[in-house]
């Protein structure tokens, strides 16, 4: 989809510049409660082996390595900033740990469609220990052939002989964070890495036959300009990544401390912010990148803008996916996982983390048993999100709902979106416009009914 086509002005761009939820899950993350404790998740973990599901949906892994040798000013991440190495193999004990208590409930050799290292910087951990980590991996789960095996790159820790290293332990996707190319910028926010470096490390990769590589770029940092981000975006085209994750930044300095060290003046006006957008978008599609879904840029040829083109497209906490719908194990401090009809997140903090499993129990410290009436939405708002369109009859099979009845309030309130161009609306479904999927998550916000009674929108970021 090309913005140009698809009509965005300017004018909506700034009219659709809220907050809302991402939806890599719903209910949203700020809905867990207290209440779900390590005992419901163990629970959920033996109806899975049981079968008590009707039948277990395909199995993806995440692990969270939180620490990082410097500090990002702009990262709302859990982080843990260090020098101390010796840390990683503490903390690779506990992970050990972890992953035993699950094969205890789940049992050995569970195959993985899906596998994240995520942080933090997951290259803090040396060549060794990531030996060590994967090895342990193995040892308790069957990564599935044809999986998708990703590891966040910070390019300030990695060169061509670690990249040597991370294929020869299977990883296939590689996601550098760059967020933008201009010195000005990187020293605002206190993270210098030349170009080059990324260049010659992208060039690396490819050499060495990695299936994708992803390059995050962030809007709205301190000291950047609609001019000095078009000129990071000329560079991103030359460097011509498979895949791109766009954000918006979210200057939150109540909720994140390190964004304290940035200075308010310094940031872009929202009018400038606005132009960023506008421009990226056009940037991106005049060099034929394909639009996925709100933050996400693809060739035509990846297997991410393919799934789009096909309807398969999928949405789990790493964001949009091409692999089916499935379970997903959180490991490590604050990961979040989804077990059939639950979520859980581990404890945030290094001290509680390791007190839990020194007690022989899950880190779970909070999560949600999804409802009924959460399914019903969830399903909506996957759709939504991935499909760009519901089919009511769909819905009403699945859950044995009459969906205008059910809906009737939300299909109302829907009826703006309708009148700006962004949805159409019939007797068989909602279908999301060219113009509506650069707002989906506008469109998906009218079903999240904790939104619909508490407005308080201020924890999540900018929609656009």
């Amino acid at each position: 989809m090309n913005f140009a086509v698809a009509g965005v002005t300017d004018e909506m761009l700034q009219k659709f510049d809220i907050s809302g939820p991402r939806y890599t899950s719903f209910p949203t993350a700020d809905r867990f409660v207290e209440a779900f404790t390590a005992d419901d998740y163990a629970q959920a973990l033996a109806q899975r082996r049981s079968g008590v599901a009707a039948r277990p949906l395909p199995l993806s892994l995440y692990v969270h390595i939180p620490f990082c040798e410097s500090l990002c000013y702009y990262c709302a991440c859990n982080k843990i900033i260090t020098k101390h190495h010796d840390r990683a193999a503490s903390y690779l004990r506990y992970l050990g740990r972890e992953v035993d208590l699950h094969t205890e409930h789940m049992g050995v050799g569970q195959a993985i469609s899906q596998l994240h290292l995520g942080g933090g910087s997951p290259t803090f951990l040396s060549d060794t220990e990531l030996r060590e980590l994967m090895a342990m991996l193995r040892r308790s789960f069957t990564l599935a052939p044809g999986g998708e095996y990703s590891i966040e790159i910070d390019p300030r820790t990695v060169d061509a002989a670690r990249l040597d290293t991370l294929a020869q332990l299977g990883f296939n996707r590689l996601s550098f964070g760059v967020q933008d190319f201009d010195p000005a910028v990187q020293k605002a926010v206190h993270r210098i890495q030349p170009a080059e470096q990324v260049f010659a490390l992208v060039e690396a990769a490819r050499a060495r036959g990695f299936e994708s590589i992803n390059v995050d770029l962030i809007y709205g940092l301190p000291r950047q300009s609609p001019e000095s981000f078009e000129r990071t975006l000329v560079q991103i085209n030359q460097l011509r990544p498979d895949r791109i994750a766009l954000y918006a930044y979210a200057h939150l300095p109540t909720r994140f401390k390190p964004q304290r060290r940035i200075a308010a003046g310094d940031l872009p006006s929202g009018a400038a912010k606005v132009s960023m957008l506008s421009r990226s978008l056009a940037a991106l599609g005049r060099a034929g990148y394909v639009y996925v879904g709100m933050d996400h840029f693809a060739l035509p040829d990846d297997a991410l803008a393919i799934a789009k083109r096909q309807g398969r497209l999928h949405r789990n906490f790493q964001g949009y996916s091409t692999q089916p719908d499935c379970d997903l194990i959180g490991l490590g401090v604050s990961s979040i996982g989804r077990i059939g009809a639950t979520y859980s997140q581990n404890a945030k903090t290094m001290e509680e983390y390791c007190d839990l499993l020194d007690q022989g129990r899950f880190p779970v410290v909070r999560g949600l048993a999804m409802s009924r009436d959460d399914l019903v939405r969830r399903a909506v708002i996957m759709a939504l999100m991935c499909q760009g369109q519901v089919q009511f009859e769909s819905i009403e099979l699945a859950y044995l709902v009459e969906f205008r009845t059910y809906f009737s309030k939300e299909l109302q309130d829907l009826q703006t979106l309708v009148d700006q161009g962004l949805v159409t609306l019939d007797a068989t479904g909602i279908q999301v416009t060219a113009q509506g999927w650069f707002f989906v998550r506008a469109v998906a916000m009218v079903f999240d009914r904790y939104l619909q009674t508490d407005r308080t929108r201020a924890q999540f970021s900018k929609i656009i």
